[in-house]
């Protein structure tokens, strides 16, 4: 950090040293003194608070004055000092007097009644007048904004030094935020000129600093919107093209990169007839040459390196861990043996049940040791019907290992090398427990020396080159008896050892069944170990099941499941029915039917004998195996059978119910919630928009999973489909969007092939809605139309009014403006007839947009007004904001510019607070097009560069061209010609893959680029 430089004023006569300051005091009208302190201001304009309250100071030549005095560090300023401070080389003839008079104001007006109580002996002023001149003193710590910049740049320059860079950014952003505009803002005279001019400059030399250290931390995407438009109105500070360039390097914008440094070098020429100094040419090489130290942050030379995040994520090994003492060292020597050469990388691999994941947690524990940069944990869930996806896995381990989430690559093939980029240099052990096969584990592999990886598999993994494989069989009667005593008790084992030998026969040497059996014993004290050797000698329960791999695991699970209480069974059971990562329990409750608290006693008890596992307070889950065994005791044992749909049907009301609780809430009169299929379990209640919203995107997995069920059950279609159109947001904020698409197209797929018209009509519309928010335009007009077709044929009008709707807004985006006026128009009186009035509002909103796009100006605005004004008198802000989105666009192009911004603004924090955001995105685009329209091109491109950081990943390419032809626009408006020829480029390279009449206007602005 560049600290305080030399020249820039400190104050530090004006600080108290001891623990209480003495505040200056004054007399208000009818009382005796009360001790108030003073503040001031001089980063902006030159201000002055007592307590609360602001004090007048006057006019500029008073404030100029005042300003003077502060700066001076508490010493006395002599007259001629003073009038050489305001009016410098011509001073008016009674330069003096005037003086003296603003000095006379000030002190009344900053020490009231002042003169009375010093004359008592009660108080000191605060402007005092010595030796013909005058100073300010005695103010309390911390009195002068200046003085309190300059303590918080002091201590983040220590923090910095001691490596601790997230203190150091806060306390920098601290001390920035002081700054309320140009400093000593509207104050006269030379004096104050060069402050102004030494004070900027070292708030620049701050601004610096943090955004080097932001760029540390791994802020490059956030870092290039600022930067950009930092360099605009600095355009000749080096500094902050270089940190420009190099966080459009960090961002994969390497061409942008290089086009900062071409129009720097043609501006430094142009304006000052100069070269780029030597760092920045050099950074322009390395560049060019993708020197890879430039691919991780880089501290100061003189500056000791951050500490790096070391995770701790191995699971606790078990405390009575038995035998497998070969393979303890044999691991165990391979894994320490990392250093000095290639990975390491070994893979279990044995049946379901064998211990795989306990050897390899104990091993991995034992070994941490050599590891001193952390061990980290996941397991892929390889034998589930979902495995976990490496990219998702990698963004976890990325977190873990301290890389901030908006450093985080999207795709899979960028978040493996930056991972790998991380480990290098580093020590690390990585248990990849429960892998479905050898190309999901390939991308978490370290792949750099000293570090290591453990892989625990139901399958052998031949294709994974270079892994030390390892077949894991069941234990050795000896290590299983050994097992089974320790869980047990050795005073119960030892007078029964044939009957406890007989018990780890029956689990077949299985850990896993050996575990359950002996825990289930242990906690029955009236039994004896010869009762649970009867139990398990019938074979018609277990002989099959233990011929056949993981089948074997089922049988061991039996035992504990048939000593479960009725109660515990029947939840055992149903809960095994459901889809989803794990369950919470309000959604237990629906499937069991039963109260909350009595459904956490069950499912607590279900914990305690291992069968269920605590996922988090609240939330529960099964082992994958489990899970699969608990189905068939359902399908066993579920009597009538109807108990086991209508356990499901429950679930499935439960989340239709809560799902439109949610919708209800964040969309005051909206019909929707009064067209869903009706339910017969209640759902939860919302009093709050936020609890609505975190509840849904909580649930999202397991919400969807149930959906997805659904399709398999004709009887429960509708309602899932419904449930789908209910809970439409998660497929608006690009966390949820691609799971959310594939569950609608097995629901339509499933409607489609059952004949069930009225509910195929209703899944088309969510997917017309996924491929509008992804840019698929064509497949949205398709999808609306067929189901325009269907709900017709239903005499269901909710789906036809939102599809009419739906191709209005496509028909604008396609330039058919007849035909979205036509679709629109029709759209508006399908919702009247509903008594819609929301749905009204968003089609005279979209219809506002028809308007625009063909020069009715006028009624568009009004049209978008009429729309706001019906979602404000029923309280919607969610859908306010579309509103106000519409009306922005319309303002904008009717020129009311200052107008236009405040509406998207508006919009632009309602979609960020309701985590909208692709309409986050859009909001920034649009405010983006209303600075290019009020020249104001620099804020401009900061705009569009938190759109394109936004929109990452939604929205699709057509709006991804949109945003980049603006910030095309804006970079060229600030000079930076080379970044906007960048932009355009790819622009038009995705308008033409589309087919979109864009690509020739986007070639029309390349094409004056290019000739000159």
């Amino acid at each position: 950090m560049d600290g305080v430089p030399k020249g820039v004023p400190r104050v530090p006569e004006q600080r108290r040293h001891d623990s209480t300051p003495e505040p200056v005091t004054t007399t208000g009208p009818a009382g005796p003194a009360q001790a108030v302190a003073l503040r001031f201001g001089v980063l902006g304009p030159v201000r002055a608070w007592r307590g609360d309250e602001p004090v007048s100071t006057g006019s500029p030549q008073q404030r100029a004055l005042l300003a003077a005095l502060l700066l001076r560090e508490g010493r006395t300023a002599t007259a001629a000092e003073l009038i050489d401070a305001l009016w410098g080389e011509e001073p008016p003839s009674q330069a003096l007097a005037a003086v003296r008079t603003y000095a006379s104001r000030l002190r009344k007006v900053l020490d009231p009644g002042g003169e009375a109580r010093r004359s008592g002996g009660t108080a000191s002023a605060v402007l005092v007048s010595e030796s013909g001149g005058y100073a300010v003193r005695d103010l309390a710590e911390g009195a002068l904004d200046l003085t309190v910049a300059q303590d918080l740049a002091t201590e983040a320059e220590k923090a910095r030094s001691a490596g601790d860079l997230s203190h150091a950014r806060t306390t920098l952003r601290r001390a920035l935020a002081l700054w309320d505009g140009e400093t000593l803002a509207g104050v006269p005279g030379p004096y104050a000129e060069a402050q102004r001019v030494r004070l900027e400059e070292w708030r620049l030399q701050l601004l610096e600093s943090r955004l080097d250290m932001d760029l540390e931390q791994g802020s490059h995407a956030e870092a290039v919107s600022e930067l950009t438009a930092l360099t605009a109105a600095h355009p000749l500070r080096e500094r902050l093209r270089e940190l420009l360039m190099l966080a459009l390097y960090r961002s994969g914008r390497q061409a942008e990169a290089l086009a900062v440094y071409a129009d720097t070098r043609r501006l430094l020429a142009d304006e000052l007839g100069v070269d780029p100094r030597p760092g920045l040419s050099e950074l322009q090489q390395r560049i060019l040459q993708a020197d890879p130290s430039l691919a991780e942050p880089s501290s100061p030379a003189s500056e000791p390196a951050a500490v790096p995040v070391r995770p701790a994520q191995l699971p606790a090994t078990v405390p009575d861990f038995t035998g497998r003492s070969a393979f303890v060292r044999e691991l165990g020597d391979i894994l320490t043996s990392a250093e000095g050469r290639v990975m390491a990388v070994s893979a279990l691999a044995g049946i379901g049940g064998v211990g795989k994941t306990t050897l390899a947690v104990h091993v991995a524990q034992q070994a941490r040791t050599a590891f001193p940069d952390g061990q980290l944990y996941v397991d892929l869930q390889g034998a589930g019907a979902r495995a976990a996806e490496p990219e998702t896995v990698l963004g976890s381990f990325l977190r873990a290992l301290g890389t901030a989430d908006s450093a985080i690559p999207d795709s899979l093939e960028e978040r493996a090398a930056l991972y790998r980029s991380v480990l290098a240099g580093r020590r690390v052990l990585v248990l990849l427990d429960n892998a479905r096969d050898a190309a999901q584990v390939r991308p978490l592999l370290p792949g750099t020396d000293g570090c290591a990886a453990l892989i625990t598999s139901r399958v052998r993994m031949l294709d994974l080159a270079g892994a030390h494989l390892i077949d894991l069989d069941v234990m050795s009667p000896d290590e299983a008896l050994a097992l089974f005593t320790k869980i047990v008790g050795e005073e119960r084992v030892a007078s029964e050892r044939k009957a406890a030998l007989d018990v780890v026969a029956a689990c077949g040497f299985l850990p896993l069944a050996i575990r359950i059996a002996a825990s289930r014993l242990a906690a029955r004290r009236t039994w004896t170990v010869s009762v649970l050797a009867a139990k398990l000698a019938d074979e018609r329960r277990r002989l099959d099941e233990l011929q056949a791999g993981d089948l074997a695991v089922k049988a061991t699970f039996e035992l504990g499941y048939g000593q479960l209480e009725p109660a515990q069974a029947r939840a055992f059971r149903l809960l095994g029915l459901a889809d989803g990562p794990d369950i919470s329990l309000t959604a237990a409750a629906a499937v069991l039917d039963l109260p909350a608290e009595d459904t956490e006693d069950l499912l607590e008890s279900l914990v305690d004998t291992s069968l269920l596992e605590s996922a988090a307070p609240g939330r529960y889950r099964f082992h994958d195996l489990v899970r699969l065994y608990a189905r068939a005791c359902a399908e066993r044992d579920e009597l009538p059978p109807s108990e086991r749909g209508a356990a499901l049907s429950r679930l499935l009301d439960f989340y239709l119910a809560s799902a439109a609780g949610v919708y209800a809430i964040e969309r005051p009169g909206d019909r929707l919630v009064d067209h869903l299929e009706p339910t017969s379990y209640p759902g939860l209640r919302f009093d709050d928009r936020h609890a609505a919203q975190d509840w849904l995107y909580a649930e999202a997995m397991c919400l969807l999973a149930c959906a997805r069920q659904s399709a398999g059950q004709p009887e429960n279609l509708a309602r899932a489909i419904d449930m789908l159109w209910a809970a439409h947001d998660l497929s608006e904020s690009g966390a949820n969007s691609r799971e959310y698409e594939a569950t609608a197209g097995a629901l339509l797929g499933a409607a489609r092939s059952h004949g069930l018209g009225r509910a195929e009509a209703r899944a088309l519309m969510t997917l017309v809605n996924v491929h509008h928010v992804s840019g698929r335009f064509e497949r949205a007009e398709e999808e609306a139309e067929r189901a325009i077709l269907l709900a017709q044929e239903s005499d269901d009008l909710l789906p036809v009014c939102w599809a009419r709707n739906a191709r209005g807004i496509i028909a604008l985006y396609q330039n058919r403006h007849t035909d979205g006026e036509e679709h629109l128009s029709r759209a508006i009186e399908h919702f009247r007839a509903l008594g819609d009035r929301p749905g009204e509002a968003a089609a005279l909103c979209n219809l506002s947009r028809i308007h625009l796009a063909t020069g009715r100006t006028q009624s568009a605005v009004a049209l978008a007004r009429q729309g706001l004004d019906i979602y404000d008198g029923l309280g919607n802000s969610m859908r306010g904001a579309n509103a106000r989105y519409a009306l922005g666009l319309a303002l904008t192009q009717s020129g009311e510019l200052g107008k236009a911004a405040d509406r998207l603004q508006e919009a632009l924090e309602v979609f960020r607070d309701s985590r909208q955001r692709l309409w986050e995105g859009m909001s920034l685009f649009r405010l983006a097009e209303v600075d290019l329209a009020a020249r104001r091109a620099a804020r401009a491109a900061a705009n569009a560069e938190m759109a394109l950081t936004v929109l990452r990943g939604i929205g699709g390419e057509w709006r991804r061209g949109n945003v980049l032809t603006v910030l095309g626009r804006a970079l060229s408006g600030i000079g930076q010609t080379g970044r906007a020829h960048v932009c355009w480029q790819e622009a038009a390279a995705i308008y033409e893959e589309l087919g979109s009449p864009e690509a020739a206007e986007v070639r029309a602005l390349l094409s004056p680029v290019q000739a000159a």
